[in-house]
């Protein structure tokens, strides 16, 4: 049984490695919307009717758009919006946020360079730039963008993160970790720089990462982000039940954060204890009823504890969710389902 966990565990790992590719694109701007069933775009629709030299209401109609994972609809409205006011750099912001989210990433970089043209002294605008550039690695336009942003804002501390996680993937780990303590110099508070600190320190084995960590939490004991950080380190130096706690305590922190159970599940399996995975998993599902891999996990649980029934349901639920789903199909196989 061992063995056919750690085969599961490693399978579930290597699926979460997958990531979606950044897709080619062209620009669009001022195409026609479709019309719109919800009332908020519906009214901002016969506003832009009655006033269609209106830019900021083909803004607030794009926003809507976004939310609703209408992305072209978005684009078309920031196009109209922007050709009616090219100066507006919030509309760059928006556009290039848009683009992003649908995997244009080259075309939001290049709005961005649109708004650091139009006023090369906004930090945002820099920070933004950097972020996309780290995100295609242009890692000396990225650095070129942040020392703009200093040169902008000598304190910046966002600034230095990105800067640190540049470093690091460039392979620079000694710049990396001073560009993080600078961060934190200059915001004590900054959560995200004592984690970055943390995994900079313990990716090179030094004992101080985890103070790092204590700190992190330290600064807000509910930060489902820091909390997670900490639980990885924990279980990443076989501390178990301390990762499984500190995994466990980010979702009670927040309920709609089920990746702390299921996390915890998953040690417990580990270590042997279905019965208790099965309660994790089992909470999992109560706050997410659609997290497939929740099912298949508690499913699992039922397995190793011998009640095929309930296993049986789980691996059945998984597979019409996603019914190519490896993993179930092989789990319906052990216990002779069809």
């Amino acid at each position: 049984m061992n063995r056919l966990l750690y085969c599961t565990l490693f399978c579930f790992l290597f699926l979460l490695a997958a990531c979606e590719p950044d897709q080619p694109a062209t620009e669009t701007a001022g195409a026609e919307v479709p019309v719109s069933s919800d009332p908020g775009i519906a009214r901002l629709t016969e506003a832009i009717a009655q006033n269609p030299e209106n830019a900021d209401l083909y803004a607030q109609r794009a926003t809507m758009h976004y939310d609703k994972r209408n992305y072209e609809a978005a684009i078309a409205d920031l196009g109209v919006a922007l050709s009616i006011d090219s100066t507006n750099i919030p509309y760059h912001y928006n556009l290039s946020d848009v683009y992003m989210e649908y995997y244009r990433s080259r075309l939001a970089l290049r709005t961005l360079e649109r708004a650091a043209a139009l006023d090369p002294d906004l930090v945002e605008t820099q920070l933004r730039l950097a972020e996309t550039q780290l995100q295609l690695k242009q890692y000396e336009d990225a650095i070129g963008s942040l020392n703009e942003a200093t040169r902008i804002d000598p304190r910046n501390p966002d600034a230095y993160l990105l800067l640190s996680q540049v470093f690091e993937e460039t392979g620079d780990t000694a710049r990396a970790i001073k560009a993080a303590e600078e961060a934190t110099q200059i915001d004590p508070d900054m959560i995200d720089a004592y984690i970055t600190l943390g995994q900079l320190l313990f990716a090179k084995g030094l004992p101080r990462a985890e103070q790092y960590f204590d700190a992190a939490v330290a600064i807000d004991p509910e930060d489902v982000y820091a909390l997670h950080a900490k639980a990885d380190y924990l279980r990443d130096i076989g501390k178990l039940p301390e990762a499984i706690e500190t995994y466990r305590q980010a979702s009670l922190a927040d309920r709609q954060y089920v990746a702390g159970h299921f996390n915890a599940g998953l040690l417990l399996m580990e270590l042997d204890s279905a019965a208790r995975a099965y309660e994790e998993f089992n909470l999992v599902i109560q706050n997410d009823p659609v997290h497939i891999r929740g099912f298949f996990f508690r499913g699992y649980a039922s397995e190793v504890l011998g009640d095929t029934a309930k296993a049986r349901r789980d691996y059945e639920t998984a597979l019409r969710f996603a019914p190519d789903y490896e993993l179930a199909q092989q789990g319906m196989a052990r216990i002779g389902g069809q």
